[in-house]
């Protein structure tokens, strides 16, 4: 019993350092850029705004809304990946992997060049941004599924891999053929926090909150599936509509953060494994843990991205691959083996 009760502590204060992470991370955040600001002065914006102050424009028109985007984007893409390494029960199933987010961005670009009139606004940008990820992802699933040997884990991977890039082919032929669009989605293609909107968090919030009540409606059923298909089912539990809602979620939360900041990778490859492994295997604080270390990992990232260089910045989505590609690849290594 004591044992028990000391992991379950454990789990929690794990949790409580990784959200506690986050306020400490969001203050320099909203300092650092080309013009450091103080913490007293960002304390003051939050607080007693005034719209005369240079720094306080800046820190509430452009810094503010880039920071809920990391936030946002962050927790959405840990959780996908959660979902996704879960339901398939591999710890490469990642969105940016396995289709998702090459499938959104396509979904995205292709609504670009329709004439202002038919492009999607508000929250039907997400909805397009998860249908196309989700649609992009069920082809993976078919092909993968075709042959004689039937899916595999291995075969899943590559056919995620040769599909989003030939996504990303079609990406650029389109740009090539239509300038203008490719001139307003160049630094969104690359998976970037710059130019994060208000209007764009608030069309994304509440696709992201119907996620991820999802999956925390379904986490009990995915904590009984842990234990095969069939002990699941005699367990009373819907296996088939389980994964059917579980995808789902993942689908439009990777069309949250796709929609807010375009395809930024491997957030979802990186996180779940530690959420997993420090809440013991329960899906409901996984996701908890998950939604949390994603944002506070994306928020340092795009840190980073911002100082790294002295007079310039790189986009979040090159500062997450940097990061991601290494331990992809280890994974691959390891599945191998």
């Amino acid at each position: 019993m004591r044992v028990g009760t000391h992991r379950r502590q454990t789990r929690w204060l794990w949790l409580f350092c990784a959200v506690m992470t986050i306020p400490l991370l969001a203050l320099v955040h909203l300092s650092t850029g080309p013009q450091t600001i103080t913490a007293g002065t960002v304390v003051e914006a939050l607080t007693a705004f005034d719209p005369r102050s240079f720094p306080h424009q800046v820190l509430m028109n452009i810094r503010l809304p880039r920071l809920l985007g990391a936030l946002m984007c962050g927790a959405s893409l840990a959780m996908a990946g959660l979902l996704l390494q879960s339901l398939l029960r591999n710890p490469l199933g990642e969105p940016h992997i396995l289709g998702m987010n090459a499938g959104a961005s396509l979904a995205i670009v292709v609504s670009a060049t329709l004439p202002a009139a038919l492009q999607p606004v508000g929250s039907a940008r997400p909805l397009l941004a998860a249908i196309g990820g989700g649609a992009l992802f069920l082809l993976v699933f078919l092909i993968a599924s075709a042959g004689r040997v039937g899916l595999t884990m291995t075969k899943l991977v590559f056919c995620g891999i040769a599909l989003s890039a030939l996504a990303s082919a079609l990406v650029s032929a389109i740009l090539i053929l239509d300038q203008d669009t490719l001139e307003a989605v160049r630094l969104w293609l690359v998976g970037d926090l710059a130019g994060v909107s208000r209007s764009g968090i608030g069309a994304a919030l509440p696709v992201m909150a119907a996620a991820a009540l999802a999956a925390v409606l379904i986490a009990p059923r995915l904590d009984a599936m842990t234990l095969g298909d069939t002990a699941a089912t005699g367990l009373g539990v819907p296996v088939r509509s389980t994964r059917i809602i579980g995808l789902c979620a993942a689908a439009a939360l990777s069309g949250v953060a796709v929609s807010v900041a375009g395809p930024i990778g491997f957030i979802g490859l990186i996180v779940p494994g530690v959420a997993r492994k420090l809440s013991g295997g329960a899906h409901l604080a996984a996701l908890a843990f998950a939604a949390a270390a994603g944002a506070a990992l994306l928020l340092a990232a795009d840190i980073v991205a911002r100082t790294v260089l002295p007079s310039r910045e790189i986009a979040t989505g090159i500062m997450t691959a940097l990061v991601g590609a290494p331990v992809f690849l280890s994974f691959v290594a390891r599945t191998i083996k």
